[in-house]
């Protein structure tokens, strides 16, 4: 191990998270598009309740991890950039369109492509691209200007700003959240009589977790050298096509890690259901709509810092206020875009 460059044991942390969460998607369900649609047209709210499971899990372990010692939370993009509420709501509501014009977040997308779904392949290229069009592109002058996101002046976030207002220690507010979404998921009987599906819920919290818990090891050990971070699956796409297209011994880190590890995941997750198939696009304009959605999700994330799983789940553990303000906005905004698609096969 000691062998080993600090970016490879950083993609390894994260190869070995993603594998999880792409099981935990294909054997447990756990999507956010799905989550939504299923919840607002389906009336199941099983998938919907899972997230309850998925992030309970995600704060409590992350809080105490940081409590511990074993997380360093101030490394994190997510707390030491000054939070931008605008980015956070703005990006969102663009992201959450995107995701349901293409059908699936970038993590749903890099699960589907697992199981053989080659329009979702389309996807998380076309998203990755974009993505840093508008991080270090063309876009990225704009993006500042419109989104500035500079150093934070001090701690910040949820915990800091309650524990300054009224006294209460971070450790219980964290706890406070944490048990509140697990209650939550867990008052619904039909999410109960699925232990499986909640034991993959809590399997998904945990990655977030192992991963802050590896990166911030690393961070310690390369003297700064990689980044303390956890599961997010917009930017990360772009860095993993960069280092497919140009790398040559060097270049491997976390992000490319983790999306791999995903992919792998989601096979032997439709491999062990039977799920595995080959899948094409038979018409154009749904291609061209999900292309679409695409560009959105990935400008979209990278102005708000994260998609649904990196803002939604791994900023939220961290309890950064971008985290629940982005998670509100992409479910907005993702609510929006189904409600076009289905007005869309309404007859008039």
């Amino acid at each position: 191990m000691d062998e080993l460059p600090y970016g490879v044991l950083a993609a390894l942390v994260g190869l070995a998270g993603g594998a999880v969460l792409g099981l935990a998607a294909r054997l447990g369900d756990f999507c956010t598009l799905g989550a939504l649609e299923s919840a607002a047209y389906g009336k199941d709210q099983r998938r919907l309740r899972l997230w309850g499971i998925v992030l309970g899990v995600a704060i409590l372990g992350t809080q105490f991890g940081a409590l511990a010692g074993l997380i360093d939370l101030s490394a994190t993009y997510y707390h030491s950039i000054a939070w931008n509420p605008l980015a956070s709501v703005i990006g969102g509501l663009v992201f959450g369109y995107g995701m349901a014009m293409a059908g699936n977040c970038g993590f749903g997308a890099l699960v589907r492509f697992g199981g053989g779904d080659l329009r979702s392949l389309v996807v998380v290229v076309v998203m990755g691209i974009f993505g840093f069009v508008a991080l270090s592109g063309p876009l990225a002058p704009l993006r500042v200007a419109l989104f500035p996101q500079p150093e934070a002046a001090g701690p910040q976030g949820i915990g800091v700003a309650l524990q300054g207002w009224v006294g209460l220690p971070v450790a219980v507010t964290a706890a406070v959240l944490g048990l509140a979404c697990i209650g939550w998921a867990l008052a619904h009987r039909p999410l109960r009589e699925r232990p499986g599906m909640i034991a993959w819920g809590v399997a998904a919290g945990l990655v977030v977790v192992w991963c802050f818990v590896g990166t911030s090891w690393l961070h310690d050990a390369s003297l700064g050298a990689v980044q303390v971070e956890s599961a997010s699956f917009t930017a990360p796409v772009g860095r993993t096509l960069i280092f497919l297209m140009t790398s040559t011994a060097g270049g491997i880190t976390f992000s490319v890690g983790s999306v791999l590890g995903v992919m792998v995941g989601a096979l032997a997750g439709s491999t062990l259901r039977g799920l595995f198939k080959w899948e094409a696009c038979e018409d154009p304009r749904e291609l061209g709509r999900q292309v679409g959605g695409a560009v959105l999700m990935g400008i979209g994330g990278v102005v708000a810092l994260g998609c649904s799983v990196g803002q939604g789940v791994s900023a939220f553990a961290t309890l950064a206020w971008s985290g629940p303000v982005t998670l509100a906005a992409i479910a907005l905004g993702a609510l929006i875009g189904l409600r076009h698609l289905i007005a869309g096969y309404e007859p008039e």
